[in-house]
C-alpha cells in the first residue's frame, strides 16, 4: 500500500503545528507570573476541555453516552478520582454500544 506524498506532507505539517503550539505555551508561560488567580485558571482548563468534549454527546441523548455520564458521576461521587471516572465512562460507552449492536 503506497502512501501519497500529500498525505505525508499534511501529517508532518500537523505534527509540527501541534509541537509548535505545545512548546510555545511552555516557553511563554516562563514569562507569566503565577498568581493564585492564574493558578486557578490553569487548574480549571482540564475540566473545561472535558465539558467541551462531553456536552455534544450528552445533548445528543443517545443511551450509551447517557449511561456513561451516569457512570462517571457515580464513580466521581464514590472514588473521587478523575482517571477512574474517565475509564468507567469509556468502558460504559464501549459495553453499551456492544450490547446494543
Amino acid at each position: 500500500m503506497a502512501v501519497e506524498s500529500t498525505f505525508m506532507l499534511a501529517l508532518v505539517g500537523m505534527a509540527l503545528a501541534s509541537f509548535a503550539c505545545r512548546i510555545s505555551g511552555f516557553l511563554l508561560m516562563g514569562y507569566v507570573r503565577i498568581t493564585p488567580r492564574v493558578e486557578a485558571a490553569l487548574k480549571a482548563i482540564p475540566l473545561s476541555v472535558m465539558v467541551g468534549i462531553v456536552t455534544p454527546a450528552a445533548t445528543a441523548g443517545k443511551l450509551p453516552e447517557l449511561l456513561a455520564l451516569l457512570a462517571v458521576g457515580l464513580v466521581m461521587k464514590l472514588v473521587r478520582n478523575d482517571l477512574a471516572a474517565a475509564v468507567a465512562g469509556a468502558a460504559t460507552v464501549a459495553v453499551a454500544r456492544w450490547a446494543i449492536a
